[in-house]
């Protein structure tokens, strides 16, 4: 009985080491959107393929964080482009990619010291 509980046990271990990998991958993704626009929008399409397998983990909270972050960008980045007109734009771009590349190395270092996020 003991060696059942081991190997679920190991199981479970080589599951969460899985997603952790996802996890860095997307944060990976996330920073090579400054070169390759397109894999930040690849990033949070695997956040949301792979969100059922995090639920009830501690990686939830930085798929949560990632998505988030995409989402928030986006908004940011259209209203910093439709804004560039009449020069406030350019600060708002400005800040929001500051704000991204804040938050992809907080969530970064927070996985790889095993945290969670807090929002």
């Amino acid at each position: 009985m003991a060696n059942r509980s081991r190997s679920t046990d190991i199981a479970a271990d080589r599951a969460t080491e899985s997603l952790k990998t996802i996890t860095q991958v997307v944060y990976g993704l996330q920073a090579a959107s400054f070169l390759i626009g397109i894999s930040f929008l690849v990033a949070v399409i695997i956040n949301y393929v792979k969100r059922d397998e995090v639920r009830g983990t501690w990686l939830e909270s930085h798929f949560r964080w990632q998505v988030r972050t995409f989402w928030f960008a986006l908004l940011w980045f259209v209203i910093g482009f439709l804004t560039t007109v009449i020069g406030i734009g350019f600060l708002i771009l400005l800040a929001t990619t500051i704000w991204i590349i804040y938050r992809i190395v907080r969530g970064w270092l927070r996985l790889l010291d095993g945290q969670t996020m807090d929002f």
